[in-house]
C-alpha cells in the first residue's frame, strides 16, 4: 500500500466539488486533490434528451474569476447553447470546465472506499492506495439519497426502478409505463417515455400538476417588479426567491421560517416547456398508491380509490431524501462524531460539520444554507464560503 498526502481532499467531481476546487486552487495554491470522474452523475444517472430546468444564467459552475460561465464556452468552442441547456451539452460544459480550471494532476478518478479521522483523514482507495489529508470535503452528490416508497423495493428491478436508473428511456418503446411522481423528473421522464413510444401514465398524489410559469403572463410583464420578486435562479416564490438566493440570510431567519420557506421553494413543478409535450400523456392526480404486486412478468397497482393499474414498468420519480448515513465511504465512528439534523449535517460557516477540517457542500448543507444548495446556482455561493473558511482556518 502506498500513502501520498494533499491540503484537501475534495470527493466528488460534479459542479460543487469542481466549484469548490477551482476556487480553492485560484486562492493560494494549495495541494488540492479531486476524486471523482467529472459529471458522473449527470452523464450516467440522467436520461438522454433531458434538458436542465434552472434558467440559463443559473447553470454556471462558479469560478472565482466568473470566466468559466456558459456563455465563455459557448465563445471558446464556438457552439451555440439551446436555452434552456441541453444535458448533453451541460455535461461537456462541466468537463470543459475541469479542464481549464484544474491541472490534471488535481483530478484522481479512482473510488474512494472508506474515510476515517485520527488528527488527519485518511482516504483508503478502491485498489488500495491511501491519501492522508489536511482537510476533507464531500461534494459527492445526491445518488446514494434516490428514494424508492417501501411498497415498491421488494419488485425486481425490471418491473420498478428510480429515475435516476436510466439513460436511455427509449427501451421502453412499445411497453406499458406508469411513471409515479408529479414534479420536474417525474414530468420530464413522462414527456421523453411517450417521444421515445411508450404508453405512459402518470400518477400524482397532488390535486393537480404545478408548472413553473414566472416567466410568463403578469409577472413577466411587470419587469422590473418581476426582478425584484424573483433571483435569477428562479428557486422558490415571489419574495421568498430573493431570501433564498441569500443563504446568509435565510440561515439567520428562525428555523420554523426556514423549514416552512423550505418546503415552498421545493414544491413539486414542472417546468413551463414541459405543458405542450405533456398535451397527450395521461395525468391521473389524486391517485396514491395503496397496494403493489407482481402479475406475471407486470406489475400491478392498486389505488386508494380501488381501481387498478397493469404495467411493464414503473418508474419512481420519488426524489431523493438526504441522509449522509447512506455516503458510503464514511466509516462509522467518523459518521457518529457528526451532529445532524435529521440526515443533514449540521453546519457552520465555510460549510463545515462539528468535526473540525471536514466540510460538506450540495445537497447535505441545505439543511444549514437553504434550498438553493440543491441546485447548480448554489455553488456561487458555497465555493467562495468554502474557501473563506479552509483558508482562515488554514492561517
Amino acid at each position: 500500500m502506498s500513502a501520498t498526502d494533499c491540503d484537501v481532499a475534495i470527493i466528488g467531481a460534479g459542479p460543487y466539488g469542481l466549484a469548490a476546487a477551482a476556487h480553492l486552487h485560484a486562492a493560494n495554491g494549495l495541494d488540492i486533490r479531486v476524486f471523482g470522474d467529472p459529471m458522473s452523475f449527470w452523464h450516467e444517472q440522467m436520461p438522454r434528451g433531458m434538458v436542465l430546468r434552472s434558467p440559463y444564467v443559473a447553470s454556471n459552475i462558479a469560478d472565482p474569476e466568473r470566466e468559466l460561465t456558459l456563455d465563455g464556452y459557448q465563445e471558446l468552442t464556438k457552439q451555440q447553447l439551446p436555452r434552456p441547456v441541453a444535458l448533453e451539452q451541460f455535461v461537456d460544459y462541466g468537463r470543459w470546465f475541469q479542464d481549464q480550471a484544474l491541472p490534471g494532476t488535481h483530478l484522481d478518478r479512482r473510488r474512494v472506499q472508506s474515510v476515517e479521522r485520527n488528527g488527519i483523514f485518511r482516504l483508503d482507495l478502491a485498489d488500495g492506495d491511501r491519501v492522508h489529508a489536511g482537510r476533507m470535503i464531500v461534494a459527492a452528490g445526491i445518488m446514494p439519497f434516490a428514494w424508492k416508497p417501501p411498497a415498491f423495493r421488494a419488485l425486481p428491478p425490471e418491473l420498478a426502478s428510480h429515475s435516476s436508473a436510466h439513460r436511455d428511456l427509449g427501451r421502453f418503446r412499445g411497453r406499458r409505463a406508469i411513471v409515479i411522481g408529479g414534479g420536474q423528473s417525474a414530468l420530464e421522464s413522462a414527456a421523453l417515455l411517450h417521444e421515445a413510444g411508450a404508453d405512459v401514465e402518470v400518477l400524482v398524489r397532488a390535486d393537480r400538476i404545478y408548472f413553473l410559469r414566472r416567466a410568463h403572463g403578469i409577472l413577466h410583464r411587470l419587469g422590473p417588479v418581476t426582478n425584484a420578486l424573483f433571483a435569477p435562479a428562479e428557486v422558490g416564490p415571489a419574495g421568498i426567491s430573493r431570501l433564498v438566493s441569500t443563504p446568509d440570510l435565510y440561515r439567520r431567519l428562525p428555523r420554523s421560517l426556514q423549514d416552512r420557506f423550505s418546503v415552498r421553494s421545493l414544491r413539486p413543478a414542472g417546468a413551463a416547456w414541459l405543458h405542450d409535450r405533456l398535451a397527450d400523456v395521461t395525468i391521473t392526480c389524486n391517485a396514491s398508491v395503496a397496494g403493489v404486486r407482481e402479475h406475471g412478468r407486470q406489475v400491478e397497482l392498486t389505488l386508494e380509490d380501488g381501481s387498478k393499474r397493469l404495467a411493464d414498468h414503473v418508474l419512481l420519480a420519488t426524489g431523493y431524501r438526504v441522509d449522509i448515513a447512506d455516503y458510503p465511504f464514511l466509516a462509522a465512528e467518523l459518521l457518529r462524531k457528526i451532529a445532524r439534523a435529521g440526515g443533514y449535517p449540521r453546519l457552520r460557516r465555510g460549510f463545515e460539520s462539528s468535526v473540525s477540517g471536514l466540510h460538506f457542500l450540495g445537497a447535505p448543507s441545505a439543511w444549514s444554507f437553504g434550498p438553493l444548495m440543491r441546485f447548480v446556482a448554489g455553488a456561487e455561493f458555497a465555493a467562495p464560503a468554502l474557501t473563506r473558511g479552509v483558508l482562515g482556518r488554514s492561517r
